[in-house]
């Protein structure tokens, strides 16, 4: 047999449907509504042909199944009738009893918080932090106590079963509003959050009726301000500013309309509001509404935190990853840690960059086949990374066969000239004494690095578009670096005068004939490292240290 589930201000109620059914206001219909703005006799529900069919008898304010206004529908089971500001929902035989899914439709094209544009009254406003505790089984004495409790854990059950284990934010949200409107009577919903700029923004937008779609929704700030200074769940009633409306005769059509709004709060700390409203009728929602719609928000609150921190983990670990990339790991964990910030934009920086390259490498690797040339760049690389993680150096990027490295950028040092020259020397004796003596026992030929090194005032940050970001060093000593690099002959490691006037004391130079490069109206001044002063046949240890 075909039933109906009337959900009104007093609750749900299951009845069955007969051949005949008539709906209204009044006690001699057969489902009276107890609603005001339902007529006296508002609609029959007519089995026909073994079908059930709606039919609106010329009601003021009109019968709507599934958001759409029908003067004669033929149900199917599953539809939601609204009247008034009560929910119907229709099932055909044999179909068990169940909350209805909303059916929510794209989000409205346009949200504005005004003043101004609508005027509020509060009716009803809960005490922050409605409490969540449930009493001992021994200790609950009425069954109204009782009833509170199945609200709460009915809420909370019906709200995880919508949302399931979902982490993306904007999905979750969609998932909540979803779920807000197959508990409550409600038309339309928004959840408003704090953006980075502590500005509170519209989130997520749902409507239920598929008329609504693009229309805008129009917020009172006079709710807004009072949930955000009191933290509290508010009930109101709003009567949208438009000389258009007045003299209507219509309770619709003079766009006075029912509005709850709560806080989302962490650590008591307000994140933001949901908010949901019924152009039905200004008297759309009761205190027990606000209460289940508050113990709906406790519980977004707690989905929506896990999404956020799921997205800042998910963040922080893609960020960890890069840094760790391009950085020691000394010097990653300190970026990571906020002891050391990055700037985003771009700031100057004293800073000394090295460039490394491959004499001969693209005739060498028209001769090997694609998957040789590979792998030997990535044991080549390998073995170069290393070094310049060692003397706590950043890997800028690799172009081709060419390395940057950055000694000053993101973490500076006293000594970054020194260590940039180190390195170079380093990269060069380990060049020559592991990979080439491996390669030339294994039979393969052999690489030979030319290196240049230039210090000055660089832009250090991140840059590029919103999608791709890098943390890279742009300017002239850049520019200079690299034209000194293609200067170096294969074993040179060639150095500017500006580099050259911070490790004088500690390297042997020669000084080569000053050399026009790219973009320089003057010829530079340039030296070729040869050794470190004292030894030469010292080599460094781990820490980059001579022994």
């Amino acid at each position: 047999m075909a039933r109906i589930t009337i959900i009104g201000p007093e609750g749900e109620q299951e009845r069955e449907l007969g051949p005949h059914n008539t709906l209204g206001r009044h006690p001699n219909n057969t489902h009276q509504i107890l609603d005001r703005i339902v007529s006296k006799e508002h609609c029959h529900i007519d089995q026909v042909s073994g079908r059930y069919v709606l039919k609106d008898l010329g009601s003021l304010n009109g019968t709507y199944v599934n958001g759409e206004r029908v003067t004669e529908r033929v149900l199917e089971s599953g539809d939601e009738i609204t009247l008034g500001s009560t929910r119907i929902i229709f099932r055909g035989d044999q179909e068990s009893p169940s909350l209805a899914p909303a059916r929510p439709v794209p989000t409205p094209s346009k949200v504005t918080i005004a003043p101004g544009m609508v005027e509020s009254h509060i009716r009803t406003k809960l005490a922050p932090l409605l409490d969540q505790s449930f009493l001992p089984e021994a200790m609950v004495r009425d069954n109204a106590a009782l009833r509170r409790d199945y609200e709460k854990l009915r809420a909370s059950y019906e709200l995880m079963q919508a949302i399931g284990v979902e982490l993306d934010v904007d999905r979750l949200l969609a998932k909540i509003l979803d779920a807000a409107f197959s508990l409550l009577p409600a038309d339309r919903g928004v959840i408003l959050l704090y953006d980075e700029d502590r500005e509170l923004k519209p989130r997520c937008v749902r409507t239920k009726q598929p008329k609504a779609q693009g229309e805008e929704v129009v917020l009172s700030t006079t709710i807004i301000e009072e949930v955000l200074r009191d933290k509290a769940a508010v009930l109101s009633s709003d009567a949208s500013v438009d000389s258009r409306f007045q003299g209507a005769h219509s309770i619709i059509m003079q766009g006075i309309r029912s509005t709850m709004a709560v806080p989302l709060l962490h650590a008591n700390e307000v994140f933001g509001i949901m908010m949901l409203d019924s152009q039905i009728a200004a008297n759309a929602f009761t205190e027990k509404d606000l209460q289940l719609f508050q113990n709906v928000a406790n519980q977004a609150a707690i989905a929506v935190q896990n999404s956020l921190y799921a997205a800042q983990l998910q963040q922080e670990a893609v960020t960890r990853e890069r840094f760790q990339r391009l950085l020691s790991p000394a010097i990653a964990e300190q970026v990571l840690s906020g002891r050391v910030e990055v700037k985003k934009g771009g700031e100057l920086r004293q800073t000394t960059v090295l460039f490394s390259d491959i004499r001969g490498f693209t005739s060498m690797s028209e001769n090997m086949p694609a998957q040789e040339v590979v792998d030997m760049l990535n044991d080549y690389f390998e073995l170069m990374v290393e070094i310049i993680f060692e003397n706590e150096g950043t890997l800028d990027k690799f172009v081709g066969d060419e390395i940057m490295a950055l000694f000053g950028a993101p973490v500076a040092h006293d000594d970054d000239p020194l260590r940039a020259v180190r390195t170079a020397m380093k990269m060069l004796d380990v060049l020559d004494r592991e990979f080439n003596a491996t390669r030339l026992r294994q039979g393969k030929p052999t690489l030979q690095i030319g290196i240049g090194i230039n210090t000055g005032e660089v832009v250090a940050g991140y840059l590029g578009s919103s999608k791709a970001l890098e943390y890279t060093v742009i300017g002239d000593t850049v520019n200079t670096g690299a034209r000194l690099c293609s200067v170096a002959k294969a074993g040179q490691c060639i150095i500017s005068e500006q580099t050259y006037a911070h490790v004088k004391d500690h390297f042997e130079v020669e000084e080569l004939p000053p050399q026009m490069v790219k973009g320089k109206s003057r010829a530079l001044k340039i030296y070729n490292v040869l050794r470190y002063k004292g030894d030469p046949s010292r080599i460094w240890d781990d820490r980059t240290r001579p022994v």
